[in-house]
Formats: C-alpha cells, sequence, structure tokens
C-alpha cells in the first residue's frame, strides 16, 4: 500500500458545459488509482455522482469542493504535476515523477478552461500526454496509469455493496456479499 496520498484537482468547473466532464475526471481519478479529487464549488453535482459510484462499487476514495483552488496550489507541500498538451512527454519524466513522490504526496492538476500562467509556474512537472489537443479525461488515465506502471488496474476495493463480474459478453453486477448472490 502507497503511504502518500494523490490528488487529483480539477482547476475550473464550467456549469452546464462541464458537469459531465468534470464527473468522469473524478471517476477515471478514483477508479486509476488516486485517493482524492478536489472540484470547485460549482462542481457538486459531480462530488454527489462520484460519491454515488464509491458509496456503490467501494473505495476507499475522498471528493472536497473548495472555493480557492489557487490556494492549494500555493500550500499543497508535495509534488505538484500540471497535465498539460504543452508539458514534457510523459514518457521522458514518468520515471522522475515516480521517483520524486515515493516519499511524498502528489496533487494531479488537470484544467477545464484556459489555465492561468501561474499554474504552469508552480507546477514541478508540467507534463503532456502527447502534444495533441484532446480530453483531459484520457490525458489523467494515461498519465495515472503509467505512474502505477499498470499495478492500479489490480487494485482491490474496500466498503462496496456490488462488484462486476467481467465477461466476455454481457453484463453481470452482483451485491458484494455472498449470501445475496445469484
Amino acid at each position: 500500500m502507497r503511504e502518500h496520498e494523490i490528488i487529483v484537482l480539477r482547476l475550473g468547473h464550467r456549469p452546464g458545459r462541464d458537469n459531465r466532464m468534470t464527473t468522469h475526471v473524478g471517476l477515471t481519478a478514483r477508479a486509476l488509482g488516486a485517493d482524492r479529487v478536489v472540484l470547485t464549488n460549482g462542481a457538486s453535482g459531480s462530488r454527489d455522482t462520484i460519491d454515488d459510484i464509491t458509496e456503490r462499487f467501494g473505495g476507499p476514495f475522498t471528493v472536497d469542493l473548495t472555493e480557492e483552488p489557487n490556494r492549494l496550489l500555493q500550500t499543497f507541500e508535495g509534488t505538484i504535476v500540471h497535465l498539460t498538451m504543452y508539458g514534457l512527454p510523459v514518457q521522458t519524466v514518468e520515471e522522475e515523477i515516480r521517483t520524486v513522490t515515493q516519499n511524498e504526496p502528489l496533487l494531479v492538476v488537470v484544467g477545464a478552461e484556459k489555465v492561468p500562467f501561474d499554474v504552469y509556474a508552480c507546477a514541478d512537472f508540467n507534463v503532456a500526454v502527447t502534444n495533441q489537443p484532446h480530453s483531459e479525461v484520457a490525458g489523467l488515465a494515461v498519465f495515472l496509469d503509467r505512474l502505477f506502471d499498470g499495478s492500479e488496474l489490480e487494485r482491490e476495493w474496500t466498503g462496496a455493496d456490488r462488484r462486476v463480474v467481467p465477461k466476455e459478453t454481457g453484463k453481470k453486477v452482483v451485491p458484494t456479499d455472498p449470501a445475496g448472490e445469484e
């Protein structure tokens, strides 16, 4: 088990436009190994959805809201990685990031709208998953998978009331209580 927390900060949220994307940032963070996501206060609907999924499919995972995301950036005691198409290629910095974050918390910043320059300046690493425009959800997923070297795919979940049974075809979700399984 990892000793240091991995937090994803969704920097910005445009209500009505970003609801689904912000929710998916949080769900991706949860599914691929982060411990917590911090959303701006306008994203309370996304928080509720992520909390509901965590309750049903397990955790641990925490969702926080903030009115001051820049304060988190300025006061964070650990390594800050900003995911941006203008950064260094993930494949050239992943090992260094993995090494540095073995002993300290990691804050992964994912933008929603145009990111101010001070975010680039306060980041320890500005990282690109390709230098092409694409979804911030895809960038976060690739970054976390690279960070964990694939080990997050074997994660054990606790506190779930249901689980998905992998199948070649079809869908099967069963209660986690063996007495309740069909």
